[in-house]
């Protein structure tokens, strides 16, 4: 088997070692699902992208260390990012995954994902997530795949240390925590914490924003936002509302160009 190319992409920045870090490969045949989970797991990123031509479509699978998932908004940025810069594509990138066919649009510097919205209900939160976050809640949802947590403030969102033991119970894919940005520039700020999927942490969650656009949406009454990933590393994310879809917008930068010498 030939040796397949492989970057590293740092996803909703414009600035090397900012934003959420994707490894993103072009395979050049279809490979197993357990082959590329060891390659996520090698790679130890919160997302590994795999990327299979067919014709104008590429497949599209996402890897955590731990899992495959069902959607994953940095590292479809990521991929289409690669498509473009390797002047492998110059027209819309096309992706067929588990969530269905997935689009991306560049335009200038920044890529727009079209993505299907996501929004949340209020439930009754489960009894071990207040104390899991250690902050009041002020309110709760559940979408498809997450809790969607708000807190009282910017101030206190920033300041949350989870029991990451204790989420890592709790059955969803990740919990986002947001709240009204105390910043003119941002609408909202959120963070993103999934330790069952094998990431404590998420650097910058784009598929989170399919449920805190229309969240933020209907709170505020926009249609366009402008949201601030408060994690370490931190992120810009700027989302469009389309009823059943969402637009999600970044920018990327490649950290790491080179090729990946394992096969099966």
């Amino acid at each position: 088997m030939k040796d397949m190319p492989l970057f590293i992409v740092d996803a909703f920045t414009s600035c090397p070692f900012q934003g959420n870090p994707a490894a993103v490969c072009l395979l050049q045949e279809k490979m197993e699902e357990q082959w590329m989970q060891k390659v996520a797991r090698e790679m130890n990123l919160s997302e590994t992208a795999f990327l299979l031509q067919k014709g104008k479509i590429y497949s599209l699978r996402w890897f955590t260390p731990a899992v495959e998932v069902d959607l994953c908004g940095h590292a479809t940025l990521a991929s289409a990012h690669v498509l473009w810069e390797e002047n492998i594509l110059d027209e819309e990138a096309l992706f067929d995954t588990r969530s269905g066919r997935l689009k991306a649009r560049l335009s200038g510097d920044w890529i727009e994902l079209d993505f299907p919205a996501r929004p949340e209900k209020q439930i009754s939160p489960p009894a071990e997530l207040a104390g899991a976050l250690g902050t009041k809640l002020v309110y709760v949802g559940r979408s498809l795949e997450d809790y969607l947590v708000e807190v009282e403030s910017e101030r206190v969102l920033r300041e949350i240390k989870p029991d990451f033991e204790s989420l890592s119970r709790i059955d969803t894919r990740g919990i986002i925590v947001t709240s009204r940005s105390e910043s003119p520039d941002f609408d909202f700020v959120s963070r993103f914490f999934a330790p069952a999927c094998g990431i404590n942490e998420d650097p910058v969650t784009g598929s989170a924003h399919s449920t805190l656009g229309p969240f933020w949406g209907g709170r505020l009454g926009k249609k366009e936002l402008t949201g601030y990933q408060a994690s370490a590393r931190g992120g810009l994310v700027k989302v469009r509302l389309g009823g059943e879809r969402v637009y999600i917008g970044g920018r990327a930068v490649t950290v790491v160009r080179g090729r990946l010498l394992s096969g099966k």
